[in-house]
């Protein structure tokens, strides 16, 4: 069995967890997002991983627009050290 393509890779640490973002093509061409998140516990590092296929791209596209709208809007300012001062 022929093992899917990374096509592009990112990487996102993020304090105990760190995620993955990757680009994937299959056998048949046919090309997919995986999400990954890994966090340790116990010890131990739990996987989570979620698949995007290809047919769905502008969908969630149009949903992770619409909440990043909705943050951008909904989310206060954050003041700086400088403004602090």
């Amino acid at each position: 069995m022929q093992e899917d393509k990374i096509l592009f890779a990112e990487k996102v640490p993020a304090g105990k967890r760190t995620y993955f973002l990757d680009v994937m093509e299959n056998h048949k061409g046919h090309k997919y997002i995986k999400l990954t998140e890994s966090r340790a516990n116990n010890g131990e590092y739990i996987r989570s991983t979620v698949r995007i296929f290809q047919e769905d791209f502008d969908k969630i596209f149009a949903g992770m627009d619409k909440l990043q709208d909705f943050i951008q809007s909904n989310t206060p300012p954050t003041v700086s050290d400088e403004e602090l001062l």
